[in-house]
């Protein structure tokens, strides 16, 4: 579910990268004399050897942030600013190049390359007195969102996909023919349970990648996960359930959004084959909350023996909440089907396209067995009348076309590679860092043993490494945030929507706060 954003770009048309015929990508031509350029006063006399397209990109990248280059001002064309630079082409391409990844600048035909996002302007004296009481505090109500309003440098929260790769062409294009085809009566209170085009849609994308047979009339359009724990709360509130088991350990954020409904939260421990049913049977509890196919933070999978455990569960009256979390981001094989695919009636499923397109779609939808139904439309209907009409089109018309599957596609290939990135900084920069999940989804856990602390790294507060990385520029989730009971210190790092040149940087500068805090 929803865990941090930055204002973001896609690229309509990419400067043109580095090809053998421009020459090395961060060479200089032969030249006795120094070159420089009237934009930005650049120097290339400044640039380390070997480091001229680094060295661009971070002159460029400084001049968005401090307000230099605003919003809509235009880069010169890479062949021009090359040559007053006197640099091949390929320095300057790969330089937009990375910037464009990060959504900061973008192709726009004709206009040239043009500014688009600018990110908050650091600031570190924010960051210096922010960190250790955001991190210091045993106090976790709104840290999440604390900590995405701060500045920094690089961004490795964890929840958050590729928001540069956003599909904005094939959104305009469904978007201009849903406009074309819409009846004025479209634009009116419409169904609460959502547009019955979208509804449709999602069935069959269930089918094809989640293995759920449904229909059209059992399923109910939400603003994300959030709203449906926020729905079902309610409804398991009006049953007398006031006790629900969740994941130990498991997303902050979804355990906040049932505490909110009023809820008293019961921890159940996750190892190597989910959460442990057994453990779960000894609670009592009446309900419980699990991310089976990808769990958060740790990345397992809940196995073919806890399943049968966990169904038999349900069937003996438990009620189980499936968010769906990350399940189409899957790398080393296909994800498995979901646990309402094998028990209809007992499976209350959650999943949203947060994680595939964009977070601020807010854009889900709900499954509830039978007898919840109609109550589950009531409390929808009272919470807003009904999800935006137009969004739900678009996405609809996007599913039906298969466009969302070639995005798919497309950001499972971006994700891996930017994943791949990752592991060999985190070998890197952090030796004695354990990694967890690395098979799927948007993030990696990594957990720490000796030599940095204790037997079982006890000696380290996963909270100081977060506020010490923070004072660095680098946003992290310390592991502790997302436990119940106490476990090994830890973070949880998002891979997936930065540059590779960042997740290096980033990952470089937690290791450097890790020494720091060991001296």
């Amino acid at each position: 579910m929803d865990r941090s954003t930055m204002p973001s770009a896609q690229r309509s048309k990419s400067p043109r990268p580095a090809t053998e015929a421009d020459g090395p990508a961060d060479s200089t031509p032969a030249s006795g004399t120094a070159a420089g350029s009237d934009f930005l006063q650049l120097d290339i006399g400044q640039a380390p050897p070997g480091g001229r397209t680094a060295w661009l990109a971070d002159r460029l990248r400084s001049a968005i942030a401090d307000g230099r280059l605003p919003v809509g001002a235009r880069l010169p064309a890479s062949r021009v600013l090359a040559e007053e630079l006197r640099v091949t082409r390929g320095v300057v391409t790969e330089a937009y190049r990375r910037l464009a990844e990060s959504g900061q600048i973008a192709g726009r035909g004709r206009l040239g390359t043009v500014v688009v996002a600018a990110p908050a302007a650091p600031s570190e004296r924010a960051r210096d007195t922010a960190g250790p009481a955001l991190f210091g505090s045993d106090d976790r109500e709104g840290v999440v969102d604390a900590l995405r309003a701060l500045p920094c440098h690089i961004d490795l929260s964890p929840g958050v996909p590729d928001l540069a790769a956003f599909p904005r062409t094939s959104w305009l294009r469904a978007e201009r023919a849903v406009l074309a085809s819409v009846t004025p009566a479209d634009f009116g209170y419409g169904d609460p349970r959502g547009a019955p085009a979208l509804r449709r849609a999602v069935v069959g994308w269930l089918a094809r990648n989640r293995g759920i047979r449904a229909d059209p009339d059992e399923v109910v359009v939400v603003a994300g996960v959030a709203q449906a724990l926020g729905l079902l709360g309610q409804l398991l509130r009006a049953d007398g359930i006031l006790r629900i088991a969740v994941e130990d350990p498991g997303s902050l954020g979804a355990r906040q959004q049932l505490e909110y409904s009023g809820h008293e939260i019961v921890p159940v421990p996750v190892d190597a084959g989910g959460l442990d049913v057994a453990a779960l049977r000894a609670t009592g509890a009446r309900a419980v909350l699990l991310t089976p196919a990808h769990q958060f933070p740790t990345g397992v999978v809940l196995d073919g023996e806890r399943r049968r455990e966990l169904l038999s569960w349900a069937a003996d009256g438990g009620v189980v909440i499936e968010d769906d979390y990350d399940a189409e981001h899957r790398y080393d094989r296909p994800p498995v089907p979901a646990l309402r695919s094998l028990l209809p009636d007992g499976v209350c499923y959650a999943g949203s396209v947060s994680k595939l397109l964009a977070p601020a779609l807010r854009v889900g939808w709900l499954l509830v067995p039978p007898g919840r139904r109609d109550a589950l439309v009531t409390a929808k209907r009272y919470a807003d009348l009904g999800n935006g009409i137009l969004t739900q089109l678009v996405l609809a018309r996007l599913m039906d076309s298969g466009e969302l599957e070639r995005h798919l596609r497309h950001v499972r290939l971006r994700h891996r590679r930017r994943r791949d990135v990752m592991l060999r900084a985190i070998e890197k920069h952090l030796p004695g860092a354990r990694v967890h999940g690395a098979a799927a989804g948007l993030h990696l856990m990594v957990t720490f043993d000796a030599p940095w602390g204790g037997a079982h790294g006890d000696g380290l507060r996963d909270t100081d490494l977060a506020a010490a990385a923070l004072a660095r520029g680098v946003k992290v989730h310390p592991l502790s945030w997302h436990r119940i009971n106490p476990g090994p210190p830890g973070l949880v790092l998002g891979y997936a929507a930065g540059p590779a040149h960042e997740i290096d940087e980033g990952v470089a500068a937690i290791g450097t706060a890790l020494r720091g805090l060991h001296r």
